[in-house]
């Protein structure tokens, strides 16, 4: 009895072992899970908090897509999302070739409508044919404190690059942010180069994920997608 009792035993051992196991890995799974936001669905359901914009869908051949009004001063599109730390962030996004009024980007770690990190592009500047505004496509900032003027003031071409090989200036493109603790990468569309590289110079290291927009700019949007990560 007590030989069949030990076998027993041990083998409860290893089945509890691989339970923990298993259960550790579908942890670390869900940790790193994607998330796809349709942000005519989260318009629709009323999950999307507005800032300083207003907000329409337009259904299209071949897709939806929300389109943000131009309007003075920075609007924020805020997602349902609040404790984002680390990860990858993409957006499907489109501004236009106007110059001076399309701003289009992310904002994340966001604490509140006026604190919180931001990559965005200016397409008016892709394929600008002045160099000078080529080097401002895609821009860092760390609100309140780093704002663009700052910034190229202070660290000219630091936090401001030119994209290579740039979108159509009117057109749809997609950008991913890969965000690990200080370090934050910009992708454009398939590159696999970064188009912006830079270290984070705000304290705050998590927060709300949103859509950003500058002054004065509107854009179209159709989809974020978000995988959270340690």
């Amino acid at each position: 009895m007590s030989k069949f009792h030990f076998k027993y035993s041990k083998t409860l051992d290893v089945k509890t072992y691989f339970t923990i196991s298993f259960f550790l890995i579908l942890t670390s799974l869900s940790a790193q899970k994607l998330q796809n936001f349709d942000l005519t669905q989260l318009l629709k359901q009323k999950n999307l908090e507005v800032v300083n914009r207003d907000i329409t869908i337009v259904d299209s051949s071949a897709f939806n897509y929300i389109k943000v009004s131009e309007q003075k001063g920075e609007g924020i599109i805020w997602l349902p999302i609040i404790d984002f730390k680390n990860g990858t962030i993409e957006i499907e996004m489109r501004g236009n070739d106007v110059f001076q009024r399309s701003f289009v980007g992310i904002t994340f770690h966001g604490q509140d409508d006026k604190t919180f990190d931001a990559v965005y592009c200016r397409p008016f500047n892709f394929i600008s044919a002045d160099s000078v505004r080529r080097i401002h496509a895609i821009q860092y900032v760390a609100h309140p404190d780093y704002t663009w003027k700052r910034l190229r003031d202070e660290h000219n071409a630091l936090y401001e690059k030119e994209i290579k090989n740039p979108p159509n200036p009117n057109g749809w493109f997609k950008m991913t942010l890969i965000i690990k603790d200080k370090s934050i990468k910009a992708k454009i569309n398939k590159s696999k180069r970064a188009a912006l590289e830079i270290q984070k110079l705000s304290t705050y290291n998590i927060g709300k994920i949103g859509i950003f927009l500058g002054d004065g700019s509107g854009g179209d949007f159709r989809r974020v997608s978000v995988k959270q990560s340690k």
